[in-house]
């Protein structure tokens, strides 16, 4: 991923979940949906294809669950933001707030 090109909304939104702490699937799920208002909510199934693709991509790794994490019956999946990853969010959050100051100047949003 070059900082050049912006990040899909859902994983800006992941990696945004993660810049504070490690989460495992479920955290991120929870997270993703309070910080849009309930606006997007990630499935398990579109939220770990993306993990997988975020990966891959170094933005994030998967990581060992801390010792004092609960088990819903099956092994946590934590994950962590890379460096990369926070690179690559901060280009993403710099690229919207400049659309924001467009917005603003254009009247479109008021000041």
């Amino acid at each position: 991923m070059t900082p050049e090109r912006t990040l899909p909304p859902h994983w800006f939104q992941i990696l945004l979940a993660l810049a504070n702490h490690d989460l495992h699937g479920l955290g991120i799920i929870h997270d993703v949906h309070a910080q849009t208002g309930g606006q997007m909510r990630l499935w398990p199934a579109v939220l770990y294809r993306n993990l997988g693709r975020l990966d891959a991509a170094g933005l994030i790794e998967e990581i060992d669950a801390p010792p004092t994490a609960e088990s819903g019956g099956g092994r946590p999946r934590f994950y962590r933001i890379t460096r990369a990853g926070r690179r690559a969010c901060g280009v993403e959050a710099e690229r919207l707030a400049g659309l924001v100051q467009i917005a603003r100047q254009r009247k479109v949003l008021k000041a």
